[in-house]
């Protein structure tokens, strides 16, 4: 079974209110001794009126929840989940036919 670890190791921030302009994220997959990952960043913009958590009242599983909602969850394990296929069951080998 797969497990999926959803990590947001950085983040930046606006100097003026704190307000958190990107998330940067690493997700990785488990199965047994099979493991595939992904990186990257999602973005976000100040809209007027709205109301932010404050900056150091955030914490990681806020945050993982904002970058799963921008890329989508169910879309990124399923992703990570065909490669830890394609690494069980590989469909192409290197190497030569002597020793």
């Amino acid at each position: 079974m797969t497990t999926f670890n959803w990590q947001v190791v950085q983040m930046d921030r606006l100097t003026s209110d704190s307000f958190v302009v990107t998330c940067h994220y690493t997700v990785t997959a488990t199965d047994g001794n099979y493991i595939a990952s992904t990186y990257g960043t999602t973005s976000y913009t100040q809209v007027a009126g709205e109301t932010y958590i404050p900056y150091a009242d955030l914490t990681e599983a806020i945050c993982v929840g904002w970058v799963q909602t921008s890329i989508g969850k169910d879309t990124t394990e399923a992703s990570l989940q065909s490669q830890i296929d394609a690494l069980k069951n590989p469909v192409q080998e290197s190497g030569v036919p002597w020793a």
